[in-house]
């Protein structure tokens, strides 16, 4: 059987499990090599940096954790479920309208759901599986290991802040394969395939 005789369904389905079992793999080998605020300097610009953190993407966070139950975190968690379901729907939806979906639209959102899913992993099993955690189902951090402290932004703006680590690296944001998914996909897609969304 040739690889163009393979339904595209299928493509799409193996391309989810690869890119979420390199990011599992990644995260495993982090977590199970290194020790929690370990930081090894790859480059100048490039480090791993293990942490772990209980919200959004590159270390946000939403609520806090100071009742029997972390309502941000399960709210998120929740937030994550109905996105992957979206997604799985909206990707459906896409390869059954092929005329009008751009293969690349349909690698971007391939891309956005095998992050969520990623993260998604990391909510619902690492706080059962990892002794440095200690949380119950749903209620996991992600595991961050990716810093880019690319310069230093000594004068930035207000309204740029966000792209400032604490450290006042432009970029000093730790993230994740899972992040780094998404975030490429959402670039890519606003910049190749805007008009598609119009």
């Amino acid at each position: 059987m040739g690889l163009k005789k393979i339904p595209a369904g299928y493509k799409v389905a193996f391309g989810v499990v690869l890119l979420v079992a390199i990011d599992q793999l990644v995260k495993m080998l982090v977590h199970c090599n290194m020790e929690v605020g370990e930081k090894i300097e790859v480059f100048s610009w490039f480090n791993l940096f293990y942490v772990e953190n209980n919200g959004f993407a590159f270390g946000m966070e939403l609520g806090s954790g100071n009742g029997a139950i972390d309502w941000g975190k399960l709210i998120l968690s929740i937030f994550r479920i109905v996105m992957i379901g979206a997604l799985i729907y909206g990707i459906r939806y896409l390869l059954n309208n092929r005329d009008k979906a751009p293969t690349g639209v349909i690698v971007g959102a391939v891309l956005i759901l095998a992050g969520a899913i990623g993260n998604m992993i990391d909510s619902m099993f690492y706080g059962m599986l990892f002794e440095t955690q200690d949380a119950g189902f749903l209620m996991g951090k992600v595991v961050d290991m990716i810093h880019l402290p690319l310069f230093k932004w000594e004068n930035c703006p207000n309204f740029l802040s966000f792209l400032v680590g604490g450290d006042g690296y432009f970029f000093g944001a730790i993230f994740n394969v899972a992040d780094a998914y998404i975030s490429v996909a959402v670039v890519y897609l606003l910049i190749f395939h805007y008009k598609f969304f119009k």
